[in-house]
């Protein structure tokens, strides 16, 4: 199967969990994503987080395992749905590789982590991830961990740093080219990174904090900073982040948000962060098929250049000056 329209790069979902919980697999997934549903989004690369659920979110998907062993878990599954379907999907561990991917027609697959909290404070454990693939590693999800703190309604908790830990961790990072998330993650970590990283990192679904109040958005000056460091903002399509409401996203709440991000902080730092997978609001656009007509509703406030932009070339250009 060759496919000539591909387009999109969407930074997070959380098919992965999908997988494991449901013991299901890519071709057949009934949520937001799936083969089908990748080919008729014309999505060049999907990044598929290693999600790693703990605490309440472990209870509810009967999730017994540790944090290190779901991770190792799930980059088997990563590795296996790859090798399942070679002629549609194949993995990518650097641009070069979504290059040598799309001119085969086929569908990139970054691996990600959205909690590095498998690392357990131990160092080694981010050269492992990166040996497995990990291109990009969210340091917190909603709880503390070896690294920091999440982000939280209470000043003070989302004031809170990075622990030396996480200090260190970022660093590492930037040494062998795995690009920091900083979605989830406290306000007073995000100024760590952003003061320790030499390298571009990101918000991968986060949103605007001036049009939505809520603690996982970014203020006017993280957006900036994401921007002076060459990162890019995934714009999350989550309801409760884009119009505070845990209903219904329209695809004018997610234009809107990206409208937002690009006079703030350039149209350079605006990218696409579904969390398909991850969230159970109703979209307009449906799934991730729909994100042809997103792009098409973009017309009416962007430039079609403006729009290969926040499709894929702002996301690709931060893959290739950081992963390499």
């Amino acid at each position: 199967m060759i496919m000539n329209d591909m387009r999109f790069v969407d930074l997070h979902c959380d098919s992965i969990l999908e997988i494991y919980t449901k013991k299901r697999d890519l071709a057949d997934l009934a949520g937001h994503i799936n083969l089908e549903k990748l080919r008729r989004g014309e999505v060049l690369m999907q990044c598929f987080a290693a999600f790693i659920a703990t605490h309440d979110c472990a209870i509810r998907n009967n999730i017994t395992a540790g944090a290190y062993e779901l991770f190792c878990a799930m980059a088997d599954i990563f590795d296996r749905e790859t090798a399942l379907y070679p002629d549609i999907l194949a993995p990518a561990r650097s641009y070069a590789d979504v290059e040598e991917n799309r001119a085969a027609g086929k569908i990139s697959a970054l691996f990600t982590v959205e909690d590095a909290v498998p690392l357990e404070g131990k160092i080694e454990r981010v050269d492992e991830m990166y040996a497995r693939g990990v291109r990009i590693a969210a340091l917190l999800w909603n709880y503390e961990n070896s690294l920091g703190f999440p982000n939280s309604a209470d000043a003070r908790e989302h004031a809170k740093p990075l622990k030396p830990f996480g200090r260190e961790a970022v660093e590492r990072m930037d040494e062998l080219g795995m690009i920091v998330d900083v979605s989830h993650l406290s306000e007073g970590g995000f100024w760590d990174v952003a003061d320790i990283s030499r390298k571009p990192f990101i918000a991968s679904h986060s949103c605007a904090r001036a049009l939505c109040d809520h603690s996982r958005n970014l203020t006017d000056a993280q957006l900036r900073a994401v921007a002076e460091h060459g990162g890019v903002v995934g714009v999350n399509f989550y309801s409760a982040f884009l119009n505070g409401r845990e209903d219904y996203t329209s695809n004018a709440d997610i234009i809107r948000h990206m409208d937002y991000i690009r006079k703030k902080a350039g149209v350079e730092s605006v990218a696409i962060g579904s969390d398909f997978d991850g969230i159970d609001c109703a979209l307009e656009l449906g799934d991730c098929a729909g994100l042809p007509n997103l792009a098409g509703e973009m017309e009416r406030v962007f430039t079609d250049d403006e729009i290969d932009l926040i499709a894929s070339k702002n996301a690709l250009r931060v893959l290739r000056d950081t992963v390499g």
